[in-house]
């Protein structure tokens, strides 16, 4: 007899407050389900509040099914889990839906959730850039970890260079760590814009820099402001075009700031920020720009430079680890700190540029999904036939 599919819980994260983990999941249920068929049914928990489209666009992928809550507005049973041991309204609901495993990204179910489960940390960034961080935010993000590691949840990870900061941080953990990186593959649907189109609707110049980052401090788009200070002082005309939410609870000015700079400096045709725009206008604002730019401080796994990695776009990205390890050198690379160098790559690229190219697809990425798909499945199974032994 065929056994059924595993049940995999994952909480509701929403686009808008975090957009590389909303991406994350979307692409994740589209690779189980097409390179894993059968094999698993994702079900995704969310508040009664959770955004109606974001949540139909999951549903929409195959075998994704989605749950409406009340555990899930918010982190009600947050102190539950941590005093008691459980996050009861949650572990009703998992029941409810027959789940077998459960993800927990940015939540903490409990140490006697009666469900194996699987910690998803995406990054270190509150051990490695503390500062950025609101005490209480540094310390309710470090008591999460650490009690998701007492509990002995096995720990999933999304690169070797998370890998590393996690035994620097923790260095007498035993549970059991996997490093699961993940791989892009669009859906079709997303590529029929016409990214032509798209340049068109935003006043575009043929030649731009693309940066598809949320405005937290960490991903750093003051220092795209002070490399194009410079290019401006030469004469050197270049546009950068940005997306996604100015939204940073940890730091709700941070926006402001950028934008006063903005301002001040006689920046608006240079620096354009498009707020958060549709998937499909992303795709295509990456598809055709001249290159992809990351600045960012500090990432676990960068899903945009994976996105532009699946249709060969160039790119100018900071000199983290993470970066390095992602494009095996196949990249311009500049300090954190370093706007000279920047400006430098903008200044060479641009000049390089000859006129608007529109990508597609490189070949091959579907063995870079697959191997995404078979890496999660493999952690997977392995919780749920920990808890069977």
């Amino acid at each position: 007899m065929t056994p059924r599919p595993l049940r995999i819980a994952f909480n509701h994260i929403s686009r808008r407050l975090w957009a590389g983990g909303y991406n994350y999941q979307r692409n994740l249920f589209a690779a189980l389900a097409r390179f894993q068929p059968g094999e698993f049914v994702p079900v995704v928990f969310a508040g009664n509040g959770a955004d109606q489209n974001e949540l139909a666009e999951l549903a929409a992928i195959s075998a994704v099914e989605v749950v409406r809550s009340d555990a899930f507005d918010g982190q009600p049973g947050l102190a539950a889990a941590l005093t008691l041991g459980l996050d009861r309204d949650a572990a009703a609901a998992f029941r409810a839906a027959r789940v077998d495993v459960v993800v927990e990204a940015a939540r903490f179910f409990g140490w006697r959730l009666p469900i194996p489960a699987v910690a998803w940390i995406p990054d270190l960034q509150h051990r490695s850039l503390p500062q950025l961080f609101p005490r209480t935010a540094r310390w309710r993000r470090e008591i999460g970890f650490r009690v998701q590691i007492a509990s002995g949840r096995d720990i999933m990870l999304s690169s070797e260079s998370a890998l590393r900061d996690f035994r620097a941080h923790y260095p007498h953990v035993r549970n059991r760590v996997s490093v699961v990186r993940f791989a892009t593959q669009p859906p079709a649907a997303f590529l029929d814009t016409d990214p032509l189109d798209v340049i068109a609707t935003y006043g575009l110049p043929p030649n731009y820099f693309y940066l598809p980052n949320q405005f937290y401090r960490h991903k750093n788009h003051q220092l795209v402001v002070d490399a194009l200070t410079i290019l401006k002082r030469r004469g050197i005309d270049v546009v950068v075009c940005a997306s996604g939410s100015t939204e940073d609870r940890r730091e709700p000015g941070y926006y402001d700031l950028v934008n006063f700079e903005i301002r001040k400096r006689g920046l608006d045709t240079h620096f354009r920020h498009l707020g958060v725009i549709p998937l499909p206008h992303v795709y295509a604002l990456l598809r055709a720009c001249t290159a992809l730019l990351n600045p960012s401080r500090f990432e676990g796994w960068s899903t945009t430079v994976e996105e532009a990695k699946s249709f060969g776009v160039p790119l100018i990205l900071s000199d983290i680890d993470v970066h390095r390890e992602q494009t095996a050198g196949a990249a311009r690379y500049f300090g954190v700190d370093d706007a000279d160098a920047l400006a430098h790559h903008l200044m060479q690229a641009s000049q390089e540029a000859r006129g608007a190219v529109v990508r597609n697809l490189v070949p091959h990425q579907d063995d870079n999904v697959s191997a995404f798909a078979a890496s999660f499945a493999a952690t997977m199974r392995q919780a749920v036939a920990k808890s069977e032994r």
